[in-house]
């Protein structure tokens, strides 16, 4: 079992060298961004971003006592993982993502469900990151959740 990271500083601070800098950018971005009511947790042994229970007191589906997921941002392996969960519920959020990241990037985006992988540290955008995390506020995110995942 993995042991786990209680703080944002202690997570940045174990990280690789060359991987310190730019999830320390990103998750500084993120919190500029992040929009009001939403909190930062660590949960999953990433950086989270969350919908709390006193705001969203049903929790996540999958797990009624953790908090209502919304961003999260993790250093793997070979990348860097921006999940962001709005992409996954959201075709028009996705959509508008990939249209606009070829303004921000000379790369194509690598993208799963809702994760966004960074392999070049020197190539993330970050002023994209900051309009995606501001696209959708806390209650918009609660009706998309609702309404994608709860039947």
């Amino acid at each position: 079992m993995k042991k786990q990271i209680p703080t944002a500083a202690a997570y940045i601070d174990q990280l690789p060298e060359d991987r310190k800098t730019a999830v320390t950018n990103i998750r500084q971005c993120i919190l500029e961004h992040l929009p009001k009511g939403m909190t930062e947790v660590m949960s999953h042994g990433m950086l989270s971003y969350v919908v709390p229970h006193s705001i969203y007191q049903k929790g996540y589906h999958c797990d009624p006592k953790s908090a209502l997921p919304f961003m999260g941002l993790a250093s793997q392996k070979n990348y860097i993982a921006l999940h962001h969960m709005g992409l996954y519920a959201n075709k028009e959020l996705l959509d508008w993502f990939v249209a606009a990241y070829t303004q921000h990037s000379k790369y194509k985006p690598d993208i799963g469900k809702s994760c966004i992988r960074f392999k070049r540290m020197d190539d993330i955008p970050l002023q994209l990151i900051g309009e995606l995390c501001s696209k959708i506020n806390t209650l918009q995110w609660i009706e998309t959740y609702e309404s994608a995942f709860i039947k």
